[in-house]
């Protein structure tokens, strides 16, 4: 009884532990035919969602626990060429491995967006007029920024 005992109270614990974007669907025309890297639904083969700090994975499952649906991808890691043809910065966070840009189909970009500024992890966040995802990342925000660095829109 009590190794019974036992083994429930671990199992309640880790059970505590698991993200809730596990439990996220992604049933739906929305989904097929889109690709899958690593885990990530993405929106083409040239997405490369492989090199994604544990931070950025961490907030990608914290989108698709909340909304209760799966991210796509449009843009994760990118090389320098890669981020040169996108009309990338220099700088960007895509080049290291802490930016993706996406969407959740069926939830409307502004709700995105208002997650996104109540989300501690979010330090930067992009938002382009016309075009259906957002850009997050995960830099260290500046002293005395309660809210993510915005650009683009926000």
């Amino acid at each position: 009884m009590r190794s019974i005992a036992l083994i429930l109270a671990c199992t309640l614990a880790l059970t505590g532990c698991m993200p809730m974007a596990m439990f996220a669907s992604s049933s739906g025309a929305s989904y097929s035919g889109k690709g899958n890297s690593f885990g990530t639904f993405v929106a083409s083969r040239d997405v490369n969602a492989f090199c994604i700090s544990p931070k950025l994975r961490f907030l990608i499952w914290d989108f698709e626990g909340h909304f209760g649906k799966k991210v796509i991808m449009n843009s994760g890691y990118r090389d320098n060429q890669h981020n040169s043809s996108a009309g990338g910065q220099d700088n960007s966070y895509h080049k290291k491995c802490m930016a993706a840009d996406f969407y959740i189909p069926g939830i409307d970009k502004s709700q995105l967006i208002a997650y996104a500024m109540r989300n501690d992890d979010v330090g930067g966040l992009g938002c382009y007029p016309g075009r259906s995802f957002i850009h997050v990342d995960v830099r260290d925000r500046p002293r005395g920024y309660s809210r993510p660095v915005t650009f683009s829109g926000c």
